[in-house]
């Protein structure tokens, strides 16, 4: 049953689990009448009526459908569509390359650029971070990143600021900073104002109103990873206790 898959959600699934997600009419239905089908997300494989764990973790459920486990990994596999933060390591010809932490560098080409045209080229150096989308995510071809959307708009991707800091987290954090209403980025927000640029491959940017606060944020977020919410609610409180002490 549908049922048997919500029960359990908040359960640790390790790789090879499997249990029945049951038959379609018990899965929500569209506007049409017609049942909608399961997602299975990161770490789930569908085989049939049946939901296959292919990582450990934790499941999650995100209404109505989709299901995903929740884990510490931090190996970055591309999908296409999702947004990475990216560090251009060379210039070959018109494209770019850019390391985004998987087993291949993507190619960004010159003309992925909002407004960018073989005259108006964008400025982009060897070293600089780009907020990029996989358009090309495929094992059998190379990965290929734009900085625009499908109407041509940059839509908050491109090259980053020379202020800021890069840091390394967990894809399982990541996720959870992305969910609508997060409470974790929420927390984070009433600490310090600051500015937060997530990537789906574990990266990172952050920038506050000063090096120290940013560098407190910055370890923050790389602590979150091992702690549960009231741990980080604890901690969280003695930082503005002491920000407001000072």
């Amino acid at each position: 049953m549908f049922s048997i898959v919500k029960e359990r959600v908040g359960q640790i699934l390790l790789p090879g689990d499997e249990f029945c997600c049951g038959p379609q009419d018990t899965l929500p239905l569209t506007d049409s009448g017609r049942p909608e089908r399961l997602v299975a997300g990161p770490g789930l494989r569908r085989s049939g009526d049946r939901l296959l764990v292919s990582r450990s973790g934790v499941l999650r459920h995100k209404e109505p459908n989709k299901f995903w486990i929740e884990s510490q990994q931090r190996r970055y596999v591309p999908a296409k569509g999702e947004t990475v933060i990216g560090i251009v390591t060379a210039k070959s010809g018109d494209v770019f390359k850019v390391d985004y932490g998987g087993s291949e560098q993507a190619s960004l080409s010159y003309l992925a650029f909002e407004g960018a045209t073989k005259r108006n080229r964008p400025n982009v150096q060897v070293g600089d971070l780009v907020f990029a989308q996989f358009v090309v995510a495929n094992k059998d071809m190379e990965p290929e990143l734009v900085c625009i959307d499908g109407s041509g708009r940059a839509n908050g991707m491109g090259v980053f600021g020379a202020a800021g800091l890069l840091i390394k987290v967990s894809l399982g954090l990541v996720r959870r900073l992305l969910v609508p209403h997060s409470d974790l980025r929420a927390d984070l927000e009433q600490l310090f104002p600051c500015e937060l640029v997530v990537g789906m491959n574990g990266r990172i940017w952050v920038r506050a109103a000063s090096v120290q606060q940013t560098l407190i944020l910055a370890n923050l977020l790389q602590s979150c990873d091992t702690m549960t919410a009231p741990q980080r609610q604890q901690l969280f409180r003695r930082i503005q206790l002491g920000a407001l002490q000072d």
